[in-house]
């Protein structure tokens, strides 16, 4: 209830805007929710939404470049960036990266690691299953002496800037060697690809491997998801519920703080790679009609879009934070400095 009255507080003092098409490129991570978010609102508006899964890089850049009417990107750039590139930035789900792998005999959500252990493994440190560190943490698995075939991102991905994040919290040595960015300069043993879908192929065909990807794409593909072990020392499933548990040990909810990175939060059931999704839109546009088609199939999705975000076990926002974005997403003015004309139907 709380953000229908937010909303229209909002809404009421625009004027309706002619209908466009929607175009927006960037993170993989997000896009199985953009798509069906873009079907189910064709189907209510007839307006289409052409998404291109380019990377978070990928699509920042586009939006810098007044490409697309929207970049999507899985961090949050920095506000020096924000305000050199005249962007506004806001959130649009919570979920999580999660480690995975293809290990025979061993079933999905059996494997335990702990964050040294991912950083180990990346760094080239950690080089075979058996490796001692992997076997104190599953006595029960019988882990083959095998070698361990390690798949990261080629192109600039929040997904990777999420990983690396955490990564970089729990590990002096990786936040001293690579630390946190969009593209890593990986070590000899790990095999760089394009795109979370071609990682995800990779590691099917590739026994002994892992690699990571953001959950929606871990349960489509049915891909065998490890444990972490969290800030708290309990081992955690990734699942909606301990996205929710790291969000609840954030001030997001609290003050409508959406900068606040979302990783090794503190909690016995806070998977500790829990990240968001952001949208990158002008701040003052010089394509109104362009820019009031993308705000307005954001607002419709916070308003109507929760079943789909449920179903791919998304968080949704916050009524603090979905507040604040409604405040945000009512400062986009033209370059006449003219506020946008918006207009939502939510029968």
């Amino acid at each position: 209830m709380l953000k229908r009255l937010v909303f229209w507080s909002f809404a009421l003092v625009s004027a309706p805007a002619f209908a466009s098409d929607i175009t927006g490129a960037g993170s993989t991570a997000a896009a199985p929710l953009y798509s069906k978010w873009g079907d189910a609102y064709t189907r209510k508006t007839g307006i289409k939404l052409a998404y291109d899964a380019i990377g978070s890089s990928g699509g920042i850049q586009k939006i810098k470049e007044s490409a697309v009417a929207f970049g999507a990107s899985d961090a949050p750039m920095a506000d020096a960036e924000l305000k050199a590139a005249n962007l506004l930035a806001f959130p649009t789900v919570i979920s999580g990266v999660v480690p995975f792998v293809n290990l025979p005999g061993v079933r999905p959500g059996e494997l335990r690691l702990t964050g040294d252990i991912v950083a180990g493994i990346y760094s080239g440190a950690i080089v075979k299953w058996n490796d001692p560190a992997i076997v104190a943490e599953n006595p029960s698995l019988a882990l083959p002496n095998r070698p361990i075939v390690s798949y990261g991102r080629l192109d600039g991905s929040g997904t990777t800037f999420t990983l690396t994040d955490y990564l970089s919290r729990i590990s002096p040595e990786w936040k001293a060697r690579y630390g946190r960015n969009f593209k890593i300069a990986w070590p000899a043993n790990v095999v760089a690809i394009k795109g979370t879908n071609d990682i995800v192929a990779a590691i099917k065909k590739t026994p002994g491997s892992i690699g990571y990807a953001e959950y929606a794409y871990v349960i489509e593909n049915d891909l065998g998801y490890v444990q972490l072990k969290n800030r708290d020392g309990n081992y955690v499933k990734p699942n909606a519920a301990s996205f929710r548990a790291a969000l609840s040990k954030s001030s997001w909810e609290k003050t409508g703080n959406f900068e606040e990175m979302l990783t090794d939060k503190p909690g016995a059931g806070s998977w500790p790679i829990t990240g968001s999704t952001y949208v990158y839109v002008p701040r003052v546009t010089s394509q109104p009609q362009r820019t009031a088609a993308a705000l307005q199939f954001f607002t419709w999705a916070f308003m109507e879009g929760d079943t789909i975000a449920n179903s791919l076990d998304y968080i949704r926002l916050p009524d603090t934070v979905q507040g604040r974005v409604f405040h945000e997403i009512s400062s986009v003015v033209d370059d006449q400095q003219r506020r946008l004309a918006l207009s939502i139907n939510l029968k």
